[in-house]
């Protein structure tokens, strides 16, 4: 297998242009082999180790290690005896992006108040965000705190209550309240949600403070260490970015460090503010002075693609349930002991393994599926699900034909376990069917053990969600088989998620893989050979939000 990677490297470096960025080279990886794995279980072991490999480094999105990583599924899905269904007649889906990287000059955040003025270090104490509309922006306004920018009329809520943020630089912490439900937290959580607020309503700008809370989980060093990794936007055929608002014309991140330069003032302070936060009572108010905020960005367009493969159903093949999951990992990154390899082994060289097995276990089943199959390795999810976003908006078949996704990311089977969470199973028709193939796979359904992660819109599936198709995630589970599974899981996401040690040295439950890949191929059957498309739930609050009236079934011809 390395020698057809090497041989693969070696077509594409003569197209290249230019080489990659160099890398510390990581320490030889043990390969345990296990004498009991099953032929699927070992399919899907050989896809990740090929997938997770050094070889690819990191599969960043528009990077020479993702393009080999989309000649590989592609040919996994040929060996399968999958049809091309991309652009063309091709396995691949083009999908044009904007590519951002920050400078290290031309960066500032000020504070200015009563005649004195306060600078912040530029990756030590702040980081500007990215901007995909102008190369250098520099803006000084009046500046607001905002809570967390969520304004919620249905539930009675507003951060923006009291002030007025035209014209001025809004100040907020993350996520949304916490005695919010599951579903409106997370999709007022989403940045997206924010920044269409914050535009409506004159925003010039948005800084973002971390709290004690965010920062004792992911420490601002890991943060400030990767400050020159790339930001993606999709571009339009006009060359310019989507979903880049540019009318807040500047944005920036502070460490929890130093978010008293920004919030103290009025006897307030961060930590204060922290304690409201928990407390839900966040209350906004006008910063005195102003801020100044100026950033630098290298802007260049840069292709990347989705890989795209159908097979055919037979009396409803025109419908399609869609199975997705991303391709993409970060790439090239600060070294983390000696590695600077991010192989995002889990996350999500194993999403798309089992996805892989999936589609080889519905192929090579006695009967076809009444409605058709696509499966689409996505790009760029790691960049805010713009491959999948692009698929949403742009697919490859007729958009009212997607009647269903089911995704896969970051499966966590890092110990033995008999269950699996499915991440959306209440939001639709989806849910009996879920529940009937677990039952017939012989495993039980587990409740999201961290829903103020807001999961449901952070991984592909809500590009699907916000085109109006019903959709599930399948997570791996935490009921474990002779351990502690839930202290291994968040072992990983406190010290390797994102990290150079998302790699093959982690102890991966191959034969747990292959009874997701199981699980989500009956999922998948038992949606196509459904007489009825999926719906959302009535009243429900995604349903409502993005659904679209019942289409009829369309016959094939």
């Amino acid at each position: 297998m390395r020698l057809a990677l090497l041989s693969l490297a070696l077509a594409l470096s003569a197209c290249q242009k230019a080489p990659p960025p160099a890398a510390p080279a990581a320490a030889p990886v043990k390969e345990p082999y296990d004498a009991n794995a099953s032929a699927d279980a070992r399919r899907i072991e050989a896809d990740v180790r090929s997938l997770a490999d050094d070889l690819l480094e990191g599969r960043e999105a528009g990077t020479r290690g993702y393009d080999l990583a989309s000649l590989y599924v592609a040919q996994r899905f040929r060996a399968i005896g999958l049809s091309p269904a991309g652009d063309d007649g091709s396995y691949f889906q083009r999908v044009p992006m904007l590519r951002g990287v920050l400078q290290a000059d031309g960066n500032a955040f000020a504070i200015v108040r009563d005649g004195r003025e306060q600078a912040l270090a530029f990756r030590d104490d702040f980081l500007p965000g990215i901007n995909f509309n102008q190369a250098r922006a520099d803006v000084d306004a009046p500046a607001v705190f905002v809570g967390q920018g969520v304004y919620a009329p249905e539930l009675g809520h507003d951060d923006f209550a009291g002030v007025d943020v035209k014209g001025k630089i809004a100040v907020m912490f993350n996520g949304a309240p916490a005695k919010f439900d599951n579903d409106r937290r997370a999709f007022y959580s989403s940045r997206r949600t924010k920044a269409e607020e914050l535009v409506r309503r004159g925003a010039v700008g948005l800084v973002v403070v971390q709290t004690d809370d965010e920062a004792e989980h992911s420490p601002w060093q890991r943060t400030a260490a990767n400050w020159s990794r790339p930001g993606m936007r999709l571009r339009g055929e006009d060359g310019k970015g989507i979903d880049t608002w540019p009318e807040l014309r500047v944005s920036a991140y502070v460490s929890a460090a130093h978010a008293d330069a920004v919030l103290a003032t009025g006897g307030r302070t961060s930590r204060q503010l922290f304690q409201d936060l928990r407390d839900g009572k966040l209350r906004a108010f006008d910063l005195p002075g102003t801020l100044r905020l100026a950033s630098h960005t290298a802007i260049t367009p840069v292709d990347s693609r989705n890989v795209v493969a159908r097979l055919d159903g037979t009396t409803l093949k025109n419908e399609h349930v869609v199975f997705s999951a991303h391709l993409d990992h970060v790439g090239i990154g600060a070294p983390v002991k000696g590695d600077a390899i991010y192989n995002g082994a889990l996350d999500n060289a194993l999403g798309i393994a089992v996805m892989l097995e999936a589609a080889n276990r519905l192929k090579h089943e006695a009967e076809p599926t009444s409605r058709s199959l696509l499966f689409v390795a996505v790009t760029a999810e790691e960049k805010g699900l713009l491959g999948a976003e692009w698929f949403a908006r742009h697919p490859t078949v007729p958009a009212d034909s997607l009647v269903a996704n089911v995704n896969m990311d970051m499966p966590m089977l890092l110990a033995p376990t008999s269950d699996v969470v499915p991440i959306g199973l209440e939001h639709s028709t989806l849910q009996p069917l879920v529940q009937q193939a677990a039952k017939e796979i012989g495993v039980s359904l587990s409740p999201d053990p961290s829903p103020e992660e807001v999961v449901f819109v952070r991984s592909d599936q809500y590009a699907f969600i916000r085109a109006g198709v019903p959709a599930v995630y399948l997570d791996g589970g935490y009921t474990g088989v002779g351990g502690d599974a839930k202290k291994i899981q968040d072992a990983f996401l406190g010290e390797r998620y994102h990290q150079p040690g998302d790699d093959l040295s982690q102890p991966i439950q191959w034969n747990d893989a292959a009874r997701l890949a199981k699980l989500n191929a009956r999922i998948g059957r038992l949606i196509a050979d459904a007489p009825q498309r999926p719906q959302w739930n009535a009243g429900d609050f995604f349903g409502e939000k993005f659904g679209k009236p019942a289409a009829p079934a369309k016959s094939a011809p």
